[in-house]
């Protein structure tokens, strides 16, 4: 975490005897990484953190990816996955590689237990619903359009609120017994990096956020009280770790936590307090960087006015990122460099395959001024590889959204017949052979 900060109760000094009110000292427990050279957090327990009985694996949690010598562009339509498990064992994996994991998650059921990720970060991308995430340092409320990153072993339990009459627009009209409690998007860590702030954004002196970064330490909702709860009996802590899910039992409740100080914590961003960086002419995806970890970035595109040159093409201009897989989770808004896009939909372009504006969309942009699109990305610079899951919702039509006439009006700019001549158009405008390709 870029920031020091506290909770709780704390003595003044670390390493130092911290008593209950019984007499019994407080169990003092350092929360780092990095072999003690990385970001830490020095928690105080009412019972010592190490008594746990009863381990045993549950499952595997390692993707099986398929077409892994397959490149193509790819769209997912997320809006065909049921509702499924709860915040954890409902989440599927679609995209993924040896960095990090993408899976989506409808719970339909709240979790009974705790769970902590002993293997990486999470950054969970909050699409519908709202609810508490209770963890080891404290309480965050979350909501549509919140990020939590949650930071390899903080133990939590996430609890969506209820689905209240009238939320059924977001899940397709389906009556309030058929919707799923909410709708996340989880980025996990699996190379043993951290989920942070990328290092342009933060001051190397001091850790602070710099004049030029798009949020800062005040956009950061960190864990607030209840942070105690002192309970004894028997209590579930799942741990993800060695690509399984193992169960411990506690003898009492997990998060019995008194206070804790220090830079590693999980916090809640959302992202319409992203201020977006604008140009004069259209600027490239790494202003829209919010977080990274080791060969993958997240970025958040928001709503923003659009590039002021009188004579600018206010639509992302073909590119080739050489280096890297694109996938982006369309969230909401119109989508004016894409046809068929929609809310719920996953686009994967990978590297080396040129993309761009779809066909007639850059001459319907110019002259906006704005746009009101809400996505987020991630870039991975290994390639991404899809699961079953993935290809159950996979529309295969989409690598052909780009024929079609790309320049309305201009028929000779459209194509060429095989031999040189200009290609002969019905009286439609379109190029004779050719049908239009199917943009949904």
């Amino acid at each position: 975490m870029p920031y020091y900060t506290k909770l709780g109760q704390l003595p003044k000094k670390r390493h130092v005897q911290f008593r209950r009110p019984d007499g019994a000292l407080y169990s003092e427990e350092l929360f780092g990484t990095e072999g003690f050279v990385g970001p830490t957090s020095t928690m105080y327990h009412i019972h010592p953190p190490t008594q746990v009985t009863g381990w045993k694996t549950m499952y595997g949690t390692k993707p099986e990816y398929v077409e892994t010598d397959t490149m193509r562009m790819r769209h997912l339509v997320s809006t065909r996955m049921e509702k499924k498990g709860d915040p954890v064992t409902g989440r599927v994996v679609i995209l993924g590689n040896a960095d990090v994991e993408m899976s989506i998650c409808q719970p339909e059921e709240q979790m009974g237990y705790h769970f902590k990720n002993g293997q990486g970060d999470e950054c969970l991308f909050i699409h519908y619903g709202t609810g508490t995430c209770y963890t080891l340092m404290g309480t965050l409320q979350f909501g549509p359009k919140d990020y939590i990153v949650i930071p390899k072993g903080v133990t939590y339990q996430m609890v969506f609120d209820e689905r209240a009459d009238g939320d059924d627009e977001q899940f397709g009209g389906h009556s309030k017994d058929e919707m799923p409690l909410g709708k996340f998007v989880c980025f996990e860590t699996c190379n043993a990096s951290h989920i942070l702030p990328p290092p342009r954004y933060i001051s190397k002196k001091t850790s602070q956020f710099l004049e030029h970064s798009p949020y800062c330490e005040r956009d950061l909702r960190i864990p607030e009280f209840p942070l105690t709860y002192d309970e004894k009996g028997d209590f579930e802590v799942r741990i993800k770790a060695r690509d399984c899910v193992h169960s411990y039992i506690y003898p009492y409740h997990p998060l019995d936590v008194v206070g804790w100080d220090g830079c590693y914590y999980p916090y809640c961003f959302n992202i319409d307090d992203f201020a977006p960086i604008v140009g004069k002419l259209h600027m490239p995806p790494p202003i829209h960087q919010t977080f990274e970890g080791h060969n993958f970035v997240i970025c958040s595109f928001c709503p923003r006015m659009l590039d002021f040159h009188p004579e600018a093409i206010p639509v992302p201009y073909n590119h080739s990122n050489l280096d890297s897989d694109e996938v982006l989770y369309y969230v909401e808004g119109n989508y004016k460099a894409r046809k068929g896009i929609d809310v719920g939909s996953v686009s994967l372009h990978p590297q080396g395959i040129p993309h761009g504006p779809h066909p007639g969309t850059i001459e319907k942009s110019l002259g906006a001024t704005f746009t009101n699109e809400l996505a987020v990305m991630c870039d991975t610079f290994a390639p991404l590889h899809p699961t079953k899951a993935a290809l159950a919702i996979d529309d295969d039509k989409y690598p052909a959204s780009w024929e079609g006439e790309h320049f309305p009006g201009v028929p000779e700019a459209n194509g060429r017949a095989a031999n040189g001549q200009a290609a002969k158009h019905g009286p439609d405008g379109r190029v004779a052979g050719h049908e239009p390709a199917n943009v949904w």
